[in-house]
This record gives structure tokens, sequence and C-alpha cells, in this order.
């Protein structure tokens, strides 16, 4: 973890620590997984998820994804469901890629002072892999995974977040594209927003009272330049 920075004298700012979501916040990844979970019930002889049901589920743990597209199938049978959806993802992860002005936008908030870290459904492996992929290892000074604790919506990866980096959770904003990213801060008692390019449909993320709903990645650099 690198050292915490702080903002610039003379700087004001709302937030000092920003939280970023990966899968469908940073990433273009969102039909992907839709593709591979289908792709893995199929393969299995399983009720194939609709997309709709299926992108509902990004955000959540694996095993708690699962749950949710396949309720009617024994726990005994997740592994092999989470096996087959991790291969069907890695054959073609090489084609996931960060949304425009994702890596320029970054570098912008943190030559700004805030501190950037990540909550993601993914795990500390898939994590790792990625961002290693991308170069952006030092962009962040903390991570934290479903794999760490509780999944989202619970808050405990947001509070081991702030803990870590010693950021109160009123001065802490959480940033993603889901319903469980939003719930996770409410739990909190952090601030979010959300951006309705990912996962979730707008309606549902308005009906969550997100401080913003921002279309786009330069959109949400815009809200947080005039806002954070």
């Amino acid at each position: 973890m690198r050292p915490p920075r702080r903002l610039a004298p003379g700087m004001a700012s709302r937030f000092d620590l920003l939280v970023f979501d990966w899968d469908g916040t940073l990433v273009d990844s969102a039909a992907h997984i839709v593709s591979s979970l289908q792709a893995a019930c199929r393969e299995l002889d399983l009720p194939v998820p609709s997309d709709q049901s299926a992108r509902h589920v990004i955000g959540l743990g694996l095993h708690d994804s699962i749950r949710y597209i396949l309720p009617d199938v024994p726990q005994s049978r997740y592994a092999q469901v989470a096996e087959r959806y991790s291969a069907h993802y890695l054959a073609r992860e090489h084609d996931v890629g960060l949304f425009p002005m994702v890596e320029e936008g970054l570098a912008h908030l943190d030559a700004a002072g805030h501190l950037l870290a990540v909550a993601t459904g993914k795990s500390r492996r898939g994590l790792d892999r990625v961002l290693t992929a991308f170069g952006m290892r030092e962009r962040f000074i903390a991570t934290r995974c479903a794999d760490e604790g509780f999944p989202k919506p619970h808050p405990q990866m947001l509070e081991a977040l702030m803990a870590a980096v010693g950021v109160r959770a009123e001065r802490t904003l959480m940033i993603g594209d889901t319903t469980h990213d939003l719930l996770m801060a409410a739990n909190a008692g952090a601030g979010a927003v959300a951006v309705s390019y990912g996962a979730h449909p707008q309606e549902q993320l308005a009906g969550l009272s997100p401080l913003a709903c921002v279309p786009s990645f330069p959109d949400l650099l815009q809200w947080l330049e005039d806002n954070a």
C-alpha cells in the first residue's frame, strides 16, 4: 500500500477517499461477465439466466451470484459452476478494456491529492491479475475483494478500506454501477455516486438516491471536479 497523499495547501475537498468498483465502473466487462455466466450454465445443462438476471449479480461475491441466478441448484454444485464460469471468463479476458478516459482520469484525481481505492466483487487473485495487466497496481492506495470478508452490500469492504487509510465515512465516496455498491456505501455511512453505463439500469440506481447518477466516465470526472 502506498503512503497516504494529502491535498496541496489551499485546496479544499469534500471527499478524501474515492473508492471505485471495478467491473462495470472502471472496466467495460459487464457483457463479458453475463455471457460467461450463461455459457457456464449452458455447458452444465443448468437453467440459463436471462441477461437481466445475470447483470443483476455483477459486483456480488461469486457464490452469492450463483445462489441468485440458480436458486434451485444445490450448493454442492457451486464450485463446478464457479470453475466453468472462470474458465469462460478467462478465455476472453484479454478482450475486456478500460472505459474511455479511465486511465487519464484516475491519474488526474491522484495528482489532485485524492486517495484512490477499489472495492470489488472480484477475488483477490482476479483483481491482482487485472491490475497488473492494466499497469495500475500503484494507482490505488488500497484494494479490497469479495473473498477477503463479507461481500457487497455488507459494509465490511468499505470499512476495511477506510480503516486502512485513516479516512472517516463522511470523507469517503463510493463510486459504482450497481445497487450493491450504493447499498454498501449507505451501510457504511459513506457517500455514493452511481454510474449508469455499467450493469444496473439508471432507474434502479436513482431509486437509492445517490449524490449523482452520471452517464459516462468523463461525466463522472466533471462531477468530481465540481463536487468532490
